[in-house]
Formats: structure tokens, C-alpha cells, sequence
């Protein structure tokens, strides 16, 4: 098989586009997830930071409270240390400016430094960030300054109170320094919200892979499909192509050896359309009697040129050579079988015309002798009856029988002069012949002979002049001997007609009449020598002809049917001839 062009391979229009689309939506999914997590993040950072001011602002209240209503000192500690077993609450710490811890809770699970005081004091807007702690929990920690006094009048007084309940009584370095507090919030509901959120994503883009890997799997087997499916048409169509391209006739058969698939050539053959022929037997193809493959069939034995003949719905037989093997599927079962016609009328021709060659020969060598043997006594009695013509006999019958003997003795001539031609023909004396010409000098010779018998005779020739090398002579003799057939052939009123075209590189000549046609067996013998269906007939006129066209390497075809007249085609291969040449 032929293979096919390389050709570049191109990504599929739908495969592209579901690529594309499903990378869009995984972008918009990652996307969407990534501004959600922000959003959970940004949400976190502001309640958290909202919780820890609310429980500064009441972790300071508490201190108020308690420092007015309790002044004795060291509470300060207590209260951060209450305050701290809150579960959200990772760690509580509270440190002057200097960065000296006042009190604290919590600080065993942390490690991180925390940020400087003077900093938080200098924004004067609370400070976050996240850490860990030392079991890798994230803590949020929220830092600013603390003012368990604000809002109270700053007597002296006051200040000893609250110095003396934070456990500082005399720390003269702290009396006017500030405090900040650093509180550490745990984030685990949240971080578990995160989590969740990203594992639904997850989940959500593993579906979406798995919708585009099945999506790409179907386009993929889909563009298999419709790959397969183009390949086994176009193999298909090119085994159709090579069945129908063949020069034989092709059948198959299946097991109950009705008829599966013709190709063009054996419907030819048949004369038939496929429908007509397909579900049928070759049985009920080739007539009434059995057929001749049927014992190799009805066995499934394959065989090698058997011969059988095609019955046409014309009723014409054709002779054929079949073949045939067995047709079997991938596991190797009998599936049918495969016929192989092969038209055998041309074989067929050539053999009767060698045949046909090989009796010439035979019987030219015989009518050879013969003619030697016969035309010395001829002579004699030729010139015997002559000289019995011009004698002085009275009888008035001597005359009359003495010119009778001398016409018969010339149309015995004329039969040796024939056989002798027939026997040993000359080689053709080929030259520039126009058939034109030669055609309307044929018509001349037999004119007075067809207004006789009243029969017309028409001239059919090209506007333009025909050369042909060819030797003129013979080619007179070949027209002469068909236009006397034709009108030996044909009754009163009838018609003949002679013909020249040209077509391609071929020149067609043809006698048609309108007599009494010729039979099938007729036919078949016409060109034998010495056959003929005329009473003064040699029949070794149509020999002849055959003879000196085959000389010139041309053919002959015949066309007749009784009844209806018949055609007698001549066929010769133009040779051109150069100004030079002629």
C-alpha cells in the first residue's frame, strides 16, 4: 500500500478548547480560593484585634476596679494570671517602657522577642503580628500601650494606690513610666476554618481535574474514533478503487455461496446491475444448466482457470477463466469465498486465430500443388475449345458449347488464380494512398452492378483528405471483395454503405448493408477459406481480406444479426508520412 504524505500534526480545535477552558476555570478557582483565604485572614486580624482591645479595655476596667476597691499590692499579677486561663488566650504580658516586665502569663509556650515598647508608645496605634509557639500553634498577638488610670484625675494619691496594687510600692524609676501590653491570642478555630476552606478547594479543583481528564479522554477516544473511522474509509475507498481498477472481474461469495460484492469489471461481464446481482447464485447467473463451478463451490474447494461461460441477460455467452480462494476472518473461520473472471474472447480470438493461420498455411500449401497440377491442362483445353469456336462445324450447337467450355474454363482460372494469390501473397508495396480517393474508385467499379439490382449506394467520407501508408492496390481489392459481398448479400431497394473516419491515431473503414445478415455459425466460419453462402461464390474473398489487413497490421470487426444487414469494419493504424519521406 502507498503511503500516505507526512503531514504535520495539528493540536484538535475541540482538545484546544477544552484545554483552555478548563485551565480558565482552574485559574478562576485558584483565584476565587486565594482572595477567599485573604478575605478569612483580613476577617481574622480585625476581630481578633476588635477582641483584644474589648478585653484590654476590660482587662483595665478590672484593674481599676480592683485597685479601688482592693489596694493592697501584687494583684496586678493575679489578675493577668486569671485572665490568661482564657482557652483563646495564648499569653499575657505587661511591660513599662524600659521593657521590665510587670507581670505575665503564659510566656512558657513563647520563645519570640516581643516588639519594642518605645515603638508601640511611638505609634500610638496598636501593633500585630503572628508567631508560633513552641508547639507550632500560630498566636496573634495584638501590643499597646496600657492605661489602667485613664480617665481618672492623676492625684498623688491615685498614683501611690496603683503603684502599691501592682506590687511596686517605691520603684520611684517607674512612677512616671508607662506601660504596654502584649496579648497573645490563639488562632486554631480559624486556621482550622482556613484549612477547611483549602481542602474544599482542593476537593473542587481534584473534580475539576478529574472532569477535564475525563473530558480530555472522551475527545481523546472521540478524536480516535473519527481518526479510525476516516482511516477505514480511506482505506475503504482506495480498496474499492484497487478492486475496481482491477483488469479481471471480482466476486465474493459468502458460505451458502450467494453472491456478497461485485467489482465494475464483472458487472460488465454480466451485464448487470449490482442489485441484480447481489443475494443471488452464479447458478442462477449462468443459465438453465448446472454450472460448472458448482461441484468445486458446493465443496468450498479452491481451484486455479477453471473455465465456465457467461450467460448476459442479451443472451450472449462469454467465455471465462475463474479462480478462487477462501475468504477467512482474524480467526481463521471460513467466511466464503473470493471468485477471480477473467475475460477469455480475446485469448479466444487469438486462438482461432492461429488456428485459423495454421489451416491457411495448410490448405495454401495444398492449393499450391493443386494449381501447378491443374492450370497446364486448363491451357490445353482452353485453347481446344477455341479452336473448336472458329471451326467451319454446322452443327449450331458446337458454337454455343465450345464458348461455354471457354468461360468455365476462365472462371477455373480465376478460382487457381485466387488459390495461388491466397497461397503465397506478396509482400504489400507500401506508399502514400488517399483513402478518399481510393473509396470513390471502388464505388465507380461496382456502380453498374448495383443500378441493376437497384440498390443505392452512399459515400461517407471527412471533409479533409486521409493519407495512409499502405499498399493501394491491396486495399482496392479488400473494398472491392466486401462491396460484392455486400451486394450479393442485398435485395432490390436495399442500401450499402461505404465509410472513412479517422479517430485518434486509427483509421476506421466501413462497408454497411442492409441485406439478409449473418447467422451466429455464419459468423464463425465467414473468414475460413472456402466458405460461402453464394452459389458462384470461391469463398476466398473475406480470406483474402483478412489476409491483407493483417498484413497491414489492422483488424477487422463485424457486426450482424440476420435480418437486419451487417457492418464489416476495418481498422488500420495511420502511419504519417514526412514531405521527406514521400
Amino acid at each position: 500500500m502507498i503511503s500516505s504524505p507526512h503531514r504535520s500534526k495539528r493540536p484538535s480545535l475541540p482538545a484546544l478548547g477544552f484545554i483552555l477552558a478548563s485551565l480558565l476555570l482552574a485559574g478562576i478557582l485558584a483565584i476565587v480560593t486565594w482572595h477567599n483565604l485573604d478575605r478569612e485572614e483580613q476577617f481574622m486580624e480585625s476581630f481578633l484585634l476588635k477582641k483584644a482591645q474589648t478585653l484590654i479595655r476590660a482587662f483595665e476596667a478590672g484593674a481599676r476596679t480592683s485597685m479601688m476597691m482592693e489596694p493592697r499590692g501584687g494583684k496586678l499579677a493575679t489578675l493577668v494570671k486569671e485572665t490568661a486561663r482564657e482557652e483563646t488566650i495564648a499569653y499575657i504580658v505587661i511591660q513599662d517602657e524600659t521593657g521590665r516586665h510587670l507581670a505575665s502569663a503564659g510566656l512558657d509556650s513563647v520563645s519570640a522577642e516581643f516588639s519594642s515598647g518605645q515603638e508601640v508608645l511611638k505609634t500610638g496605634q496598636p501593633l500585630t503580628r503572628s508567631i508560633q509557639d513552641r508547639a507550632g500553634k500560630r498566636i496573634y498577638e495584638i501590643s499597646q500601650e496600657f492605661s489602667p488610670l485613664a480617665g481618672m484625675p492623676m492625684r498623688m494619691g491615685m498614683m501611690r494606690r496603683w503603684q502599691n496594687w501592682r506590687g511596686m510600692m517605691g520603684d520611684s524609676a517607674s512612677e512616671e513610666s508607662r506601660q504596654i501590653i502584649y496579648l497573645g491570642l490563639y488562632t486554631e478555630d480559624f486556621d482550622a476554618a482556613r484549612e477547611e476552606d483549602v481542602k474544599q478547594s482542593l476537593i473542587l479543583l481534584a473534580i475539576l481535574f478529574l472532569l477535564s481528564s475525563g473530558g480530555m479522554y472522551a475527545l481523546f477516544l472521540s478524536h480516535k474514533s473519527q481518526v479510525t473511522k476516516t482511516a477505514l474509509e480511506n482505506m475503504e475507498l482506495y480498496t474499492d478503487n484497487v478492486i475496481n481498477s482491477m483488469p479481471a472481474g471480482l466476486i465474493s461469495i459468502d458460505t451458502e455461496r450467494k453472491i456478497v460484492s461485485v467489482n465494475k469489471n464483472a458487472l460488465d461481464l454480466f451485464g448487470r446491475s449490482e442489485d441484480d446481482m447481489q443475494g443471488k447464485t452464479l447458478q442462477q447467473l449462468t443459465g438453465p444448466e448446472e454450472c460448472s463451478l458448482a461441484p468445486f463451490l458446493r465443496a468450498g474447494e479452491e481451484f486455479i482457470d477453471q473455465p465456465m461461460d457467461c450467460i448476459r441477460l442479451d443472451g450472449a455467452a462469454i467465455p471465462l477463466k475463474v479462480s478462487a480462494s477462501h475468504l477467512r476472518d482474524r480467526d481463521d473461520n471460513l467466511r466464503g469465498m473470493v471468485l477471480i473472471l477473467r475475460d477469455q474472447r480475446e485469448i479466444r480470438a487469438m486462438e482461432e486465430a492461429l488456428e485459423r493461420s495454421r489451416r491457411h498455411a495448410a490448405l495454401g500449401q495444398m492449393a499450391a500443388g493443386i494449381a501447378h497440377e491443374i492450370r497446364n491442362p486448363l491451357g490445353t483445353l482452353r485453347g481446344f475449345a477455341q479452336y473448336f469456336s472458329r471451326s467451319d462445324n454446322q452443327d449450331p450447337k458446337a458454337h454455343e458449347y465450345a464458348d461455354l467450355m471457354v468461360g468455365e474454363v476462365d472462371r477455373l482460372n480465376r478460382t487457381v488464380s485466387a488459390l495461388l494469390q491466397f497461397s503465397r501473397p506478396r509482400e504489400p508495396d507500401m506508399s502514400k494512398v488517399d483513402l478518399c480517393v481510393l473509396a470513390q474508385r471502388s464505388l465507380t467499379f461496382i456502380q453498374a452492378d448495383a443500378d441493376s439490382q437497384q440498390i443505392q449506394l452512399n459515400l461517407k467520407l471527412p471533409e479533409s483528405e486521409l493519407i495512409l501508408t499502405a499498399d493501394s492496390d491491396l486495399l482496392q481489392q479488400v473494398l472491392l471483395n466486401l462491396l460484392q459481398n455486400s451486394l450479393a448479400a442485398t435485395a432490390a431497394d436495399g442500401e450499402i454503405e461505404l465509410g472513412i473516419t479517422q479517430q485518434s491515431d486509427q483509421i476506421h473503414l466501413w462497408v454497411r448493408d442492409s441485406g439478409k445478415g449473418l447467422s451466429t455459425e455464419e459468423r464463425a466460419k465467414m473468414f475460413d477459406p472456402f466458405f460461402t453462402t453464394r452459389k458462384d461464390g470461391t469463398g476466398l474473398g473475406l480470406a483474402m481480406v483478412q489476409q491483407i489487413i493483417e498484413q497491414h497490421k489492422g483488424r477487422i470487426e463485424v457486426e450482424s444479426n440476420e435480418g437486419q444487414g451487417t457492418c464489416i469494419s476495418v481498422i488500420l493504424p495511420q502511419v504519417r508520412i514526412t514531405n521527406e519521406q514521400s
